[in-house]
């Protein structure tokens, strides 16, 4: 591909030379800029909700066309507050409203045939069924939103299999292949396939792009910003604060369980936010 002195070759230029991406499509910022400024339409808001030993009296809107970022430290409260809406962890106080009207998710299954569709922060262990077929691991939260009465053919199973490994371009010689045996990317495009198979309302991404290469990382933030465009509300964690800022139309910043920052537009900074991860106050400079 070419030989270059150190200094002239970035760490994204150099990764796009291995792997044939343009430079361009690893390093732009993916939001609309004049889509982030419009009005949207509210779809959830917790208020003053807390979980046992999770969080403590967290207020936030998450809107429908738009991606939202929970940032801060490993334990601030941003697994926590996905967690709690998708109702893996119980809401103790406070209150949830979707759609204006106040909401009491009992069980996992109750939030998915609400619409809330998650990917959790360990794919490994809470999001692949390894001894499953890609197919079936994409028909999965479907199935389960549907209820067993009303079974999935074999045939609308192969479909959806078949639409999603071409639409995520997934990487596997057929729909058969064990889940296990794909690499974490395609994996992880696997289970985003299943959530979208759903067509949920509000998607939770955590750590969406943890542990995979840096072409199929920019596919997956490039897919994310198109959900939200046609109308999704999105969730986006990442312990990397560059693509949360490629990313996010709005950002959540926590520290210690608490909110203490809400950022919108060309207020979204990395000084800014490792400002407030650093416990500065909002009236300070960052």
């Amino acid at each position: 591909m070419g030989t270059y002195a150190t200094a002239d070759l970035p760490r994204v230029q150099l990764v796009a030379k291995m792997i044939g991406k343009e430079y361009a499509d690893l390093n732009q910022r993916f939001v609309n800029e004049e889509a982030e400024q419009a009005k949207k339409e509210t779809l959830l808001s917790l208020k003053d909700a807390s979980g046992a030993g999770t969080i403590d009296s967290i207020s936030l809107d998450i809107n429908r066309g738009e991606v939202l970022g929970l940032s801060g430290l490993l334990g601030s409260g941003r697994s926590e507050i996905v967690r709690l809406i998708f109702s893996v962890d119980r809401l103790n106080g406070g209150e949830m409203d979707l759609k204006g009207e106040k909401i009491h998710n009992r069980s996992t299954l109750a939030a998915i045939r609400k619409g809330f569709a998650f990917c959790p922060e360990n794919r490994k262990t809470e999001g692949i069924v390894g001894d499953l077929s890609i197919r079936d691991n994409i028909i999965l939260a479907l199935q389960a939103k549907r209820g067993m009465f009303r079974a999935i053919s074999k045939a609308e199973a192969q479909k959806l299999a078949d639409e999603f490994i071409e639409k995520l371009e997934i990487k596997t010689p057929s729909a058969d292949q064990l889940i296990k045996n794909l690499s974490g990317g395609n994996q992880q495009k696997v289970i985003l396939a299943r959530w979208m198979a759903t067509n949920p309302d509000l998607l939770m991404l955590d750590e969406p792009t943890r542990g995979i290469d840096i072409g199929t990382k920019a596919e997956i933030q490039k897919l994310v910003v198109q959900l939200a465009e046609q109308g999704m509300a999105v969730i986006f964690i990442s312990s990397e604060i560059d693509e949360m800022l490629r990313c996010c139309d709005r950002m959540i910043v926590l520290r210690d369980k608490k909110k203490v920052a809400e950022l919108a537009g060309q207020e979204i900074s990395e000084a800014a936010i490792m400002h407030f991860i650093a416990g500065g106050a909002e009236n300070e400079p960052a």
